[in-house]
Formats: structure tokens, sequence, C-alpha cells
């Protein structure tokens, strides 16, 4: 077993990094710490998608020297899939944190269960001041 966890090492590094955002994802209260663990997550995508499109022995599709076999290329497809989504994910980032800078300035903490507390006060008030 663990000359096969050995001869995959970059999988076992994509699956790591990838747990360990979703353990701060699921286990961390900091709303900021959160984004950061979703960030992670991502990465361990992104090297998983890039580990397992590359093949040993190819070279990059550019024809060069004359070869026009196929199967002396790496597929460039994993690689396009994994620009997109940074790209995607840096997007995604941004959103995520330009929330998470409203949520603070509305209610000065990043806490979940704070939060959660002080949004449901909030609503509670906005229900008695409807009465």
């Amino acid at each position: 077993m663990l000359k096969a966890l050995a001869s995959n090492y970059e999988l076992v590094v994509a699956i790591l990094v990838f747990v360990i955002g979703f353990c701060m994802l699921l286990f961390d209260r900091n709303l900021l710490k959160k984004v950061i663990g979703l960030d992670i997550m991502d990465s361990g995508v992104f090297l998983l998608l890039a580990d397992r499109g590359y093949i040993t022995g190819r070279t990059v599709p550019i024809i060069v020297d004359g070869v026009t076999s196929m199967e002396h290329y790496v597929n460039p497809i994993p690689a396009g899939l994994v620009l997109t989504g940074i790209v995607v994910s840096v997007s995604v980032s941004a959103v995520m944190l330009s929330l998470t800078v409203r949520i603070y300035q509305t209610y000065r903490t990043l806490d979940m269960d704070k939060l959660y507390m002080m949004m449901s006060h909030k609503k509670r008030q906005k229900e008695d001041g409807e009465q």
C-alpha cells in the first residue's frame, strides 16, 4: 500500500490539499477562514486536474520538427479546464470576500454563531416592528 501511495504522490498531495480546505470550510466558525478553505479546496482540484492531464514522455501540443502523430503530444484540454477553473475561482473568491466585508461592516463580527444570533435578533425586531 505504501508503494502505491509513493508512486502516486501527486494524487495524495492533491487529495490532502482538498481535505485540508474541506475541513476548514466545515469546522471553522470564522467566515473569512471559510472563504480561504474554499480557495484551498479549489487548489486541490486544480492540482488533481493538472496532474491527471499530464502524460510522462509526451510534449506540448505544438507541432515541432514535423512530428504530426498525436501519441507524441499531451492533451491540452485539462490545462484549459484548469485555467478556466482558476478564473472562475478568483471571481467567486472576490464576490465572497466582498460579501464578507459587507457582513463585517454591518455586524462587526465574522464568527458564524454570533452572526446567526444577531441576524435572528434583527429579524425578530423587524417582525415585532411590523405588528
